[in-house]
Formats: structure tokens, C-alpha cells, sequence
């Protein structure tokens, strides 16, 4: 300012000088003046502007680091675990058919209805089989009384015999009357059992406790029976257990092999329990019993068929129904869980991000197993003292700098064994 204080008092001086020139060299002297000032005010104003734009760069923050929360991986003992999908089996299906014919009076059961052992279901006519036990019952007094007579026909043929009033040959004849007759008291107590049976088929009963199925026939309906089912046999309804049921499902050959290899490895026999959950569930709360796996694996699938026994006390699973299941095949074992959404898929390789001391972003590519607790297994490619990026991960970029916030991971053991 004051260098323009100085161009402003040169000038007027300058003025005063040209006053007593001509008129002419005064306009000269005064345009050049003139151009002076304003050289000088550019010169002013520019220099203020170069000084302002310095001073205000130079007390410019600096820009700031992305944030991210980080946490070190949540070390617990999980046990390793196969995940497959199965369907639900009755135990026990049978097709109630009837074993006799005649016509059905009287059906006992709604369609769908639970029913227990030894419920009465279905009754066909039993008229013309008590009369054909009261035939069978007659033929055994008619026998029994032949039985008698030949045998009073017998001892007096041998009474003769021993006199010589008879011949040996009236002897023989008489035993053999008399043999028989007591065959024919065998026959007839056999007709009787026929009978009897016939009669007790004629009320159809629940021979365990299950489901019953939509019924087949009506009231008044003729149906047609066999015991021997030789025969085209009427078919009344179907019936199923419930309680419990089986859960199938099959095994890939090659999680045959990591089952099959995991239990070789384990010194003591493991646990053959199996956590179950339907497709409406997010967690698996159910639990059963592995009990059965197959003698050979299936040549055109390349399977091997398995199962499981499961209580269903509550009667809420049904025959049919689709289910998660959760196979242990190896002990607990210490394991590294991370939030399943800090594990980023690249390509056919799992990476997290992890920030080393300078807050400097680094990838690693890790090996992933299944979910426990609502986090995912880390089987390998992190040490217990990586610090994981497990919030903002989109600000992570790799080889750059971030402001890491330490976070923490929480385990659900409500959601465990989720799958």
C-alpha cells in the first residue's frame, strides 16, 4: 500500500510540472501518467491476490482417511459339519385292504384324522360268516359224535375178537372208523378257526397309530376280499406313522469321502445327532439321530442314500415335507468366524481385508467353510491377530490408507448349526 501511496504523490508532482508546458506535451505527460497508475494498481492488486491464495492454502486442512470399523477374527471351538437336503418318510405305510368280501355297514373315521392301535375303522357285513362259523360249529358235534360211536364199535369188536366172535379184519375195520372220526373233529375245529377268522376281518382295525388317509369307499359299497390276496382286493384307505419319521437324503461321493474319512480319523465314535431345519426356518432347531447309510453309493446318480430317525411328538412334520439337515462329521476344533459380509468373493477366491500398523489396506485369501452362530468359518489364510475390515468395506480399497475404529463380533448361538 505504501508503494501506491508513493505512485499517487509521484504523479501529482508530476502534474505540477507539466502545468507550465504546452498543451501539448501536458496531454502526453498526463497519458503516460496516467498509464503508470495503472500499472502500478494492477501490480498491487495482483500481488494481493498471489499473497491471499498462499495464505489460504496454506491453512487448508488436510483431507481426511476413509473410516472403516475393524475387529481381530472371533476364535471358538466349532465342530465341522456337512450340510444336505433330505425329505420326510413315514416308518410304518400300510394300505388297509380288505381280507374279506361282503358289503361295508359302518366306516368309524374322518378323512385325515389321527388314529391310534387298535381303533375300529371299517365293518363289513359279518352275517354270512357267523352263519358259516355256525355251520363250522355244528360239523365239530356231528364229529365228536362219531368220534363216540366208533369208538363204542371199536371196543366191541375187540370184546368179540378176544372170543372168536369176530375177525381181526372186523377189528381193523372199527380202528379205522374210529381214526377217522377223530380226524374229522380236527377238520372241524379248523373250519371253526376259518370262521372265526373270516368273522374277526369283517371289522377292520388301525394296526399302529398314524395318520389316516382319505377313505375309498362308502357305506353300502360291495367289496371284494382275500385273505390270500390272490385276488383283486378293495382298497379302504391308506394309513402312516407319524411319530417318528425318517429323514432321507443323499450323499455326494465326494462328501461320502469327507464323511467317511473325518470319522476314520476320530478315536472314539461320534455322536451320530444331526440338527434338522424346514424350509420356513432360518435356523436349524431340530434334532434326530443318524442311523442309517447305505452299503453302496448309486451308479447312475453317483449317491449314496442315507438316513435319519427324527421325534415328531407334536405330530407337526408330515410324510414329504423338505428339510435342512446338519451332519457332524469331525470333534470341535479351534476356528476363526468373521461376518459372512466381510468375506468378499473374487472370481473363484474368498478375500477379506485386513489393516496392517500404518493403516495401510492389504487382501487375503482365505479358505471358507460353513455358517456357525450367524458367522462364517475361516479354515485358513488368517492369523488370530489380523485386524479384519468387518464395516465399510467399500472404502477399503487395497495398497490404500483408511482411519481403522475397532469393532466387535458377536456369536449367535441361537442360529447355530444355520446352514
Amino acid at each position: 500500500m505504501d508503494g501506491i501511496t508513493d505512485q499517487i504523490s509521484d504523479h501529482s508532482s508530476f502534474e505540477s510540472d507539466a502545468a507550465g508546458l504546452p498543451d501539448q506535451r501536458r496531454a502526453g505527460a498526463w497519458r503516460v501518467g496516467a498509464a503508470g497508475v495503472a500499472l502500478a494498481v494492477l501490480a498491487a492488486f495482483t500481488y494481493l491476490g498471489i499473497f491471499h491464495h498462499r495464505e489460504a492454502r496454506a491453512v487448508a486442512p488436510p483431507a481426511a482417511l476413509p473410516l472403516v470399523t475393524v475387529s481381530k477374527p472371533l476364535q471358538r471351538a466349532v465342530d465341522t459339519r456337512l450340510g444336505f437336503l433330505g425329505q420326510f418318510s413315514a416308518i410304518d405305510r400300510i394300505e388297509l385292504r380288505a381280507q374279506v368280501g361282503g358289503t361295508l355297514t359302518e366306516i368309524h373315521f374322518k378323512d385325515g384324522q389321527i388314529v391310534h392301535k387298535g381303533d375300529l375303522l371299517f365293518v363289513i357285513d359279518p352275517r354270512p360268516y357267523e352263519i358259516k362259523l355256525a355251520q363250522a360249529n355244528a360239523q365239530l358235534q356231528t364229529a365228536k359224535a362219531r368220534v363216540a360211536f366208533a369208538s363204542n364199535q371199536l371196543t366191541r369188536a375187540q370184546s368179540l375178537r378176544r372170543n372168536e366172535f369176530a375177525t381181526q379184519e372186523t377189528v381193523d375195520q372199527r380202528t379205522s372208523d374210529q381214526d377217522a372220526s377223530e380226524a374229522a373233529v380236527e377238520d372241524a375245529k379248523a373250519r371253526i378257526r376259518d370262521a372265526q377268522l373270516d368273522l374277526e376281518y369283517c371289522r377292520v382295525t388301525a394296526p399302529f397309530t398314524g395318520r389316516i388317509g382319505a377313505r375309498q369307499v362308502s357305506i353300502g359299497s360291495l367289496v371284494a376280499g382275500s385273505r390270500a390276496a390272490v385276488s383283486p382286493t378293495t382298497l379302504l384307505a391308506t394309513l402312516v406313522s407319524l411319530d417318528p419319521l425318517y429323514l432321507d437324503f443323499d450323499m455326494s461321493e465326494s462328501d461320502y469321502l469327507t464323511f467317511a474319512r473325518e470319522r476314520a480319523r476320530v478315536a472314539g465314535p461320534l455322536a451320530d445327532g444331526v440338527l434338522i431345519g424346514l424350509s420356513d426356518e432360518n435356523s436349524l432347531t431340530r434334532e434326530g439321530t443318524l442311523d442309517f447309510v447305505d452299503n453302496s453309493l448309486d451308479r447312475s446318480s453317483g449317491t449314496i442314500h442315507a438316513r435319519a430317525t427324527v421325534p415328531n411328538h407334536d405330530l407337526f412334520l408330515a410324510p414329504g415335507q423338505f428339510a435342512r439337515l446338519s451332519v457332524t462329521v469331525a470333534p470341535p476344533t479351534q476356528a476363526a468366524l468373521l461376518p459372512d459380509s466381510a468375506v468378499v468373493l473374487d472370481q473363484s477366491q474368498h478375500l477379506v481385508m485386513t489393516v496392517g500398523r500404518d493403516g495401510t489396506v492389504t487382501p487375503k485369501i482365505v479358505q471358507i467353510g460353513e455358517l456357525r452362530g450367524g458367522l462364517r468359518v475361516i479354515k485358513s489364510g488368517l492369523e488370530a491377530g489380523d485386524r479384519v475390515v468387518i464395516d465399510g468395506l467399500v472404502r477399503a480399497i487395497p495398497g490404500t490408507k483408511v482411519a481403522p475404529q475397532d469393532g466387535a463380533i458377536r456369536y449367535d448361538a441361537a442360529t447355530d448349526g444355520q446352514g
